[in-house]
């Protein structure tokens, strides 16, 4: 899978990748030539005294340092501009495909690890890719060159590097096995720190409402320490790792000086050359550590790819028509029809949603009420088509919404979600996520008639410069600096600026007081009017003047009609009515 990935997402940059590649072989000839003008200066020019000709090969050795530096430091660039973009592209693919995921697949991941792969795994890959492309001919040229360059200065002594090199190399590749598995742990356990930190930063007010805090403590000190318990597990196998290598250098170091040096007072090797054998055989070393350097990268390296790509290939349930169907242009509503439509989440027993049918027309109002978990949000969650039915049709104006663009229904529905959720930035920012093109106006007039007008005008954010009033005061992320009551008017107001034919409310009057949902209801009626509404509501009141209400119980539809039509005929809805007559009486 790592092989795949980068493959995929390396093909842009070949050209980058054949400079490294070239730079780098001109580096390393650098490299491998130094040590024999070295020599060259001892045998030839110190030994016999000849200044001249240490001038003369010390400035061929000057000059071939800087084409070294030059080289290298032009490698590094290229390498780094590749590994770079690469991340950058592999984020960007990562976060395409899980803007197409449906709520079933956000569901069975999570928030946390989506987060985690995005972040801290492409990051892994990142810097394997940018190690690879600085040490890829740079190893294996600087190894086999250093050999053959090592035994031509002296052959006698090349058993030091058949012995050596091998050495080095079991001890990493232990190290590498030891290693695989306790990568895999530590991405496991940032998945969990993560997914620990988000729950309790989102649910802060409730851990506070409970006074659980030393809870939360002790369970983000568990997951905290599992985390650090793998890591400190992972760094004793790197802090061996040092100290082997070393010890290897250093003996390699000492066999060439005792047997070189018996060697040289035998007269079957000079001074110059077993310098340049030293250094040959030391180049061979750090080019073998740089390799396992590298390699120590590819366990981590691979199980991050492994993550990423179960994200790439995870194929969204909710797939985009080959040939989308355009929807009927038309003034005013497009009707929303429901045809025998059941709906079952992966894995439970029974269906949420049972042989649904109804219309709601254009230019009127459709209510929908039940008891908890009798499939109210699931139902209008398919109508932007945030989830496919199991079986049946949804339509809008005839046309199946499978067969519609993510666009057009998305122009076409709006939905105010149960749990609003506005966004980090100004409150324009968020009132023109709908329409970009919005001007202040109607801006204006969407808060005018969700009752936000006048806490918007009246609000104040930041200091001193940095003051900013009304629509351009500022919002924190999911709305943590406003109330509940503010919340849903912000998300009411952002989808009447987006202008929708299809108006979904899923219980977005809940936080709103009775007078405030009275005036948002009178207010939605006339900017409404023509467009067709759909309002899922627990408040009675909310409702009463719906043109057509639904009843539903256990995702079956019991009752449907006005509501002096649903008092005559729905045990289920007089029920509902009788429960929150009594509750307002005993109020």
């Amino acid at each position: 899978m790592l092989w795949t990935l980068i493959r995929r997402h390396l093909r842009p940059y070949l050209p980058h990748v054949a400079a490294v590649a070239v730079l780098q072989l001109a580096t390393v000839l650098a490299t491998l030539y130094l040590p024999s003008l070295n020599a060259d200066i001892i045998d030839n020019g110190v030994a016999t005294g000849d200044t001249d000709y240490i001038w003369r090969v010390g400035g061929v050795m000057l000059l071939v340092a800087m084409a070294q530096v030059i080289t290298a430091i032009a490698s590094v660039w290229f390498g780094a501009r590749v590994a770079m973009g690469m991340g950058r592209d592999i984020r960007r693919s990562v976060y395409t495909r899980v803007d197409r995921f449906s709520t079933e697949e956000m569901g069975r991941y999570g928030a946390a690890t989506l987060i985690t792969r995005a972040t801290n795994d492409v990051q892994q890959v990142q810097m394997l890719v940018l190690m690879t492309l600085n040490f890829m001919v740079m190893v294996p040229i600087m190894s086999i060159g250093g050999i053959v360059m090592a035994i031509q200065e002296d052959p006698g002594l090349s058993w030091l590097v058949w012995v050596s090199v091998p050495v080095l190399m079991v001890i990493v590749g232990l190290l590498v096995t030891r290693l695989m598995p306790l990568f895999q742990r530590m991405q496991d356990n940032i998945d969990s720190i993560n997914g620990v930190m988000r729950e309790q930063i989102m649910g802060i007010r409730v851990v506070r409402a409970f006074v659980r805090e030393e809870h939360e403590i002790g369970r983000f000190r568990d997951a905290n320490a599992t985390l650090t318990d793998t890591s400190v597990r992972i760094g004793r196998l790197f802090v061996i790792m040092g100290p082997a290598i070393t010890i290897v250098l250093h003996l390699a170091t000492a066999a060439v000086l005792w047997f070189g040096g018996h060697r040289v007072d035998a007269g079957l090797v000079e001074v110059g050359a077993l310098t340049a054998f030293m250094q040959y055989l030391l180049q061979i070393l750090m080019a073998v550590m740089m390799g396992t350097f590298m390699f120590m990268m590819f366990p981590r390296a691979i199980i991050s790819a492994r993550r990423i790509s179960e994200v790439l290939e995870t194929a969204p349930t909710l797939h985009e028509p080959a040939v989308p169907t355009p929807l009927p242009t038309a003034d005013g509503g497009a009707t929303v029809e429901f045809r025998d439509v059941t709906f079952s989440y992966p894995g439970a027993e029974s269906p949420v949603l049972d042989g649904v049918s109804f219309t709601a027309e254009a230019g009127r109002t459709t209510a929908i009420i039940g008891s908890t978990g009798s499939g109210k949000t699931t139902l209008v969650s398919l109508i932007p088509r945030l989830h496919d039915a199991t079986s049946g049709q949804v339509l809008l104006d005839g046309v199946p919404v499978t067969d519609l663009a993510r666009a057009d229904i998305s122009a076409a529905v709006g939905l105010v979600p149960q749990k609003p959720y506005p966004f980090s930035g100004t409150i324009a920012h968020n009132l023109r996520f709908g329409d970009p093109s919005a001007d202040e106006k109607q801006l204006w007039d969407a808060l005018e008639v969700a009752q936000g007008a006048g806490f918007v005008r009246e609000r104040t954010t930041g200091e001193g410069d940095a003051v900013a009033t009304g629509l351009e005061s500022t919002v924190s992320q999911g709305g943590t600096n406003v109330s509940g009551g503010q919340r849903q008017r912000l998300c009411i107001a952002r989808t009447l600026v987006a202008a929708p034919r299809v108006f979904v409310f899923d219980d977005s009057f809940s936080a709103l007081d009775v007078t405030t949902d009275a005036r948002v209801r009178e207010g939605l009626a006339q900017h409404t009017r023509g467009a067709t509404t759909i309002i899922v509501a627990q408040r009675i009141s909310t409702i009463t003047s719906a043109d057509q209400i639904l009843v539903l119980e256990e995702g079956r539809i019991v009752g449907r009609g006005t509501h002096e039509e649903l008092l005559e005929s729905s045990e289920t809805y007089r029920e509902i009515v009788d429960s929150q007559i009594t509750a307002e009486e005993m109020a």
